[in-house]
């Protein structure tokens, strides 16, 4: 037994041994302890606490704690609960040659700081739809599309029934604390009077003794219910000890076996998990009686609910750079490009992203949990992609989609790369006065049943149906802007004209 367990509890025959080899063998204490195996402490205990041993006989070695041992006693009696760490560089600096580990373990061995007195605490029982107990419970990471997010589970347990509600969430947010609180109510089918918390930063935003500063929203959602948001004292954990013992039951009975499933599913099956198994245990107060019967007891001294649940959208405020995708929770939205530049406003819930110019709601997207996600409606896309000037101006665009009527989802796709659709369109201009209509239309539908939407991919494909057939690939020429080049007439003269009038010349 190490010298550090001085708390170390020995079994009953033990003590009787080491009492009798003592008081009827004669034996000394360190042959005691060195035949037994075990600590000499261990020994001076069970002596003392015999009544056969005084303290005053025990004589210890010198320690170099023992010159500080008055000034420590003293400072611990002024300051009971002053750190041993504070209480170490107090010592250090008048002297005391040891390190911090030596002096923790004879501040304990010494006994020098002042025991409180064990704490009695009576059984809380609580009336029927009187409290709730809410507190988040974290179950680590979790991977996701483009990294990692923290997985926590909103708990709220009925004080009376014992009955559970969970919801898991991807983060602590105040939008997701509040959404878990509508839906427990939804499912307990009322809401108690009171609601404690344990000092969450998501309902307390300062506290200074009694002085407790709630978060505003929680008091708008507090006052649309009707019931009281509570905090424990500080350092009170054994008043929340319901959702403490609801929340190891959850990591004990729910979760071991689904460490590896979505957030849907969680989300799924804990309702059900709550509804049916955790309501079949046996209620606390009465094990004859389960969980779900004394919910239906409680439930009938609920509050009642109002008639619409209370809003727990997220609102952020964005600013639309050039791109017309607003950025939230890691991941981009696609907005109309028309809104560029402009300040907007994100509105989240827990399946929806919406985003809002003023009062007008110019995006709609399903929720992304991933990080580094691109969500986007087409609509938007082609849009962007029929705004382009250059798009517009261009003189043969509307020949090529006129002809080629699949080159529009070629260049929709390229939109969503953002990539260049002028030179784009100039590509697959080209490619059409060089094969024909035919042949660019056949390669345009193979490049895009293939996944490859490019026209570098659509030129491959040409000059490959080319030399199948035994042709050349064809050598551009390029021309200059220059409309004296390009509009010039050249006449055609004919050939009889350079054949030669000598008939000497003639080979």
């Amino acid at each position: 037994m190490r010298l550090d367990e001085e708390r170390a509890v020995i079994s009953e025959a033990l003590a009787a041994e080491i009492r009798r080899l003592y008081e009827v063998e004669g034996w000394r204490r360190n042959t005691i302890a060195r035949h037994l195996g075990v600590h000499h402490g261990t020994v001076e205990r069970a002596l003392l606490r015999a009544g056969v041993l005084r303290s005053t006989e025990i004589r210890r070695r010198q320690s170099i704690l023992d010159p500080f041992v008055p000034f420590v006693r003293a400072t611990l009696e002024r300051y009971p609960e002053l750190p041993a760490s504070v209480l170490y560089e107090m010592v250090r600096r008048r002297g005391y040659p040891g390190g911090p580990d030596y002096f923790r373990h004879r501040l304990r061995v010494l006994g020098l700081r002042p025991r409180k007195a064990p704490e009695a605490f009576l059984r809380l029982r609580t009336l029927p739809g009187e409290q709730a107990q809410v507190d988040w419970a974290h179950f680590g990471w979790r991977a996701v599309d483009g990294g990692r997010r923290r997985l926590l589970a909103f708990v709220m347990v009925l004080s009376y029934s014992r009955a559970l509600y969970v919801r898991f969430f991807y983060d602590a947010r105040l939008p997701n604390f509040l959404a878990g609180h509508v839906q427990a109510f939804d499912a307990f089918g009322g809401m108690p009077r009171t609601l404690l918390y344990d000092n969450l930063k998501s309902a307390v935003l300062e506290r200074r003794g009694e002085a407790i500063r709630f978060h505003p929203r929680l008091l708008e959602l507090a006052d649309h219910y009707g019931f009281v948001p509570r905090p424990v004292a500080p350092y009170r954990g054994h008043e929340k000890g319901r959702v403490e013992r609801a929340i190891r039951y959850l990591r004990t009975s729910f979760f071991p076996l689904r460490r590896d499933w979505s957030l849907e599913a969680l989300n799924r099956d804990a309702p059900r998990w709550c509804r049916e198994r955790a309501a079949a245990r046996p209620w606390p107060q009465d094990r004859r009686r389960t969980v779900a019967q004394a919910l239906a007891e409680e439930r009938a001294h609920l509050l009642v609910l109002p008639a619409e649940p209370f809003p727990c959208h997220e609102h952020v405020p964005v600013k639309l750079r050039r791109t017309p995708y607003v950025r939230f929770d890691a991941n981009r939205y696609s907005v109309p490009h028309q809104r560029v530049q402009r300040p907007l406003v994100v509105v989240a819930d827990l399946e929806r992203v919406r985003v809002y110019d003023g009062r007008e709601r110019i995006a709609e997207h399903r929720r992304a949990w991933g990080k580094g996600q691109v969500v986007e409606d087409p609509r938007h896309l082609r849009d962007l992609w029929q705004s382009k000037r250059r798009a517009r101006v261009h003189r043969g665009q509307e020949r090529l989609l006129r002809l080629v009527p699949r080159a529009e989802e070629l260049l929709s796709a390229l939109a969503r790369r953002q990539r260049h659709l002028a030179t784009a369109v100039a590509r697959l201009l080209y490619l059409l006065d060089t094969y024909g209509q035919d042949e660019l239309r056949r390669a345009v539908d193979e490049a895009l049943d293939s996944g490859s939407p490019h026209p570098e991919t659509v030129r491959l494909i040409l000059d490959r149906r080319g030399r199948a057939r035994g042709q050349e690939p064809p050598m551009p020429i390029r021309l200059p802007d220059d409309p004296k080049v390009r509009d010039l007439v050249v006449t055609p003269h004919p050939l009889a004209d350079y054949d030669p009038d000598d008939p000497e010349d003639t080979p």
